[in-house]
């Protein structure tokens, strides 16, 4: 429906929002437009079924230009979001890590939700120990911008999380990216991927020193 400005609004009376925001009350329809003509600004209709219809005082080329936004903000945000997911083995080296890593985290950004799954291959089974290192790095990386909505479980030779996208998270990386510095980790992320992914981590005792036996002469 086009919104009426002006001359186009012909009902006798209507409620006026002035350039403030501020409520002006119930005003005869040509009154509500010379106070906008006095500040060289448009009357502009934005609750035409209302009783009296609403109209607000302002610059209806950028009041024209936020609607059109918002509409377009609304619009992509009904669009159904696609899982994406990429695999790794555990065996997954740093910089093929980091890259498949980058990708994940565009695709949180883009508002979609995120799978990422170790496939253990042969006598890989009886090492699940390095694909969860694995894990907790690969989570590390993605909760700068995303909330884990499955965490990791086993299913058959599949290791396997599900994250979504975390809107407070991603306007703080988009703000870094803007400044040029790299994304805080702070413990709060470390400490989330700890606690979702359920891994202990085994110390092993540290082995004592031996000392030497000089030799007999």
């Amino acid at each position: 429906m086009k919104t009426r400005i002006n001359e186009q609004i012909r009902v006798p009376e209507v409620r006026v929002i002035d350039e403030n925001g501020d409520q002006a009350g119930v005003k005869p329809t040509q009154e509500a437009l010379r106070m906008a003509r006095s500040k060289d600004l448009d009357l502009i209709e934005v609750s035409p079924n209302a009783k009296p219809p609403v109209c607000k005082i302002g610059d209806f080329g950028k009041y024209n230009y936020e609607k059109q936004k918002k509409e377009k903000e609304q619009k992509k945000s009904k669009t159904s979001t696609q899982l994406k997911e990429i695999r790794f083995h555990p065996n997954t080296d740093t910089h093929d890590m980091d890259f498949k890593c980058r990708h994940l985290v565009e695709f949180l950004v883009q508002g979609h939700k995120v799978k990422a799954t170790i496939i253990f291959i042969g006598r890989m089974m009886v090492h699940q120990d390095i694909g969860r290192k694995l894990m907790d790095e690969i989570l590390e990386k993605l909760t700068v911008v995303g909330k884990i909505e499955q965490p990791p479980k086993m299913e058959g030779r599949y290791l396997t999380v599900m994250l979504i996208p975390e809107k407070k998270k991603i306007d703080d990386y988009k703000k870094s990216l803007e400044k040029g510095k790299p994304v805080d980790k702070t413990a709060d992320h470390k400490a989330e991927t700890k606690v979702e992914t359920k891994v202990e981590t085994k110390v092993e005792p540290k082995e004592e020193p031996k000392s030497e036996v000089p030799a007999d002469n």
